[in-house]
């Protein structure tokens, strides 16, 4: 997401580098780069109108602050507007007491909302709420099955009354249920419909009056652009929301729905859909974004997903293993699938700050981890565990090879790269700080970028297993 304007934005700062100072004559420049990257990226002509005004006052009357590049000082200014355009903090979920808290999920036909009750609900039941899906849709054909399936998936119960029952009383219902067998959070799917069809509208609305929630969250495709804006503002103008929820976010390179709803609409962004799996919803943070935005990564996010999936006590047990030099090739598999757990291989390296790849570069690492995989794969188990077992037997590293389709020079490299990586991490461990060797069987990826050293560190680092 955001490739495009980070990009644009990188161009910008490249014009400000070698001043001394910020001034009026080489800030307009950079101005134009911002204003051009910002409408390219679909973002409201009112919005970029308001943007560009706030950053060239701003830019203009900063002061010069020892150490500190007029390129950064720029980047600062524009990361703190980007950060109030956004909402400036995160809205978090109501939460009615006493219970429950009733949340209706409102949205147009295709933009995921079915999908994104299930990823609201499961993010919830992380959070050890009790959760009670209500299948209020009864237009679309297999909707209900939908909903039914995810909840399966999710272990959420599911109320439903069929697709015969009026939506009013299957939302009424589900309410009672809640209220009857203690469920803490109720959430109401109802049908997609279009803001110009006043039935459907209306409808809607008495589900709402009827069930007065405590939020009422509207679905919406990110790929829209800055229609989406527009949309949020017609709903909350006929329905009246409390927040918006982003679907395909991580589709969108340009951006400019999550630059232009908090604006238009005047509602929040709650939360935002990265990718099909029902785990991809996050809370949106406008600090976070704007940090994507500017290419400085986002490290919160990147250890919130890790804490998910990182057992404390297998974090000990590999700690012990790095100190001793055991680390092997079944821990190097482990941690491999717990990182795809936590969302795509190249998701997480731009989480990380100061770290440029493209997609080809995505590519071929990924390439390279399957490589890797496969010929780990075609070891024994005892070999897994005790790599100097291949190190030192040409037959296995050929049988290896034959098994996973790859030559004997290449499970002799990984072989290698491993032993170095091994070496590395005891001295890590040990506190010393060695050369990074290359992640077994891949490249490194290129250095950080300059926009990141803002609020990172501005000593380089040799490229490696590291940085990854």
């Amino acid at each position: 997401m955001f490739d495009e304007l980070a990009e644009r934005f990188e161009s910008a700062w490249r014009k400000m580098r070698g001043t001394d100072k910020i001034s009026e004559s080489n800030i307009q420049s950079a101005i134009r780069d911002v204003r051009r990257a910002l409408l390219e990226a679909d973002v409201n002509l009112q919005v970029v109108k308001g943007f560009i005004d706030a950053i060239s006052q701003k830019a203009l009357g900063t002061g010069v602050i020892s150490g500190v590049r007029p390129d950064q000082q720029f980047i600062k200014v524009v990361y703190d507007e980007l950060v109030a355009l956004m909402g400036g903090d995160n809205q978090p979920l109501a939460v009615a007491n006493p219970g429950p808290t009733i949340i209706l999920m409102a949205g147009l036909q295709g933009t995921g909302k079915t999908t994104a009750t299930a990823k609201l609900a499961l993010h919830l039941r992380k959070q050890e709420r009790t959760c009670l899906l209500t299948a209020a849709d009864i237009y679309r054909p297999a909707a209900i099955a939908q909903l039914e399936t995810l909840g399966r998936q999710i272990d959420v119960p599911v109320h439903s009354l069929g697709n015969t029952a009026n939506p009013v009383d299957i939302a009424r219902s589900g309410i009672e249920r809640a209220r009857s067998e203690g469920f803490d959070t109720v959430i109401i799917d109802t049908a997609g419909r279009l803001q110009i069809d006043q039935d459907m509208m209306a409808e809607l609305r008495q589900i709402k009056d009827m069930a007065q929630p405590h939020e009422v969250l509207l679905v919406v495709d990110a790929m829209t652009g800055q229609e989406a804006a527009n949309l949020t503002r017609t709903f909350h103008e006929q329905i009246g929301i409390t927040g918006a929820i982003l679907t395909k976010l991580d589709g969108d390179t340009r951006g400019g729905a999550a630059l232009s709803v908090r604006h238009i609409s005047g509602q929040p962004i709650k939360f935002v859909g990265v990718g099909e799996k029902v785990e991809a919803l996050q809370p949106f943070y406008p600090e976070r974004m704007a940090s994507r935005i500017l290419g400085m990564g986002d490290v919160l996010t990147l250890v919130e997903k890790a804490q998910e999936q990182i057992d404390l006590g297998d974090a000990v047990k590999l700690q012990e293993k790095i100190l001793a030099a055991k680390f092997d090739f079944d821990d190097f598999l482990k941690n491999t699938r717990m990182m795809k757990n936590m969302g795509s291989f190249g998701g997480m390296l731009k989480l990380l700050p100061g770290i440029k790849i493209n997609d080809a570069q995505l590519q071929q690492a990924e390439q390279q981890l399957k490589r890797c995989e496969a010929m780990i794969n075609s070891m024994t188990k005892q070999e897994r565990q005790d790599p100097d077992l291949i190190a030192r037997s040409p037959s296995r590293k050929l049988r290896v090879a034959k098994g996973s389709g790859f030559t004997a020079q290449d499970v002799t490299k990984l072989v290698a790269d491993f032993q170095k990586m091994r070496t590395m991490m005891q001295q890590m461990g040990a506190g010393k700080m060695p050369g990074f060797p290359g992640m077994p069987g891949m490249q490194p990826p290129p250095g950080p970028s300059e926009a990141a050293s803002l609020y990172g560190n501005k000593k380089k680092k040799k490229k490696g297993f590291g940085e990854l």
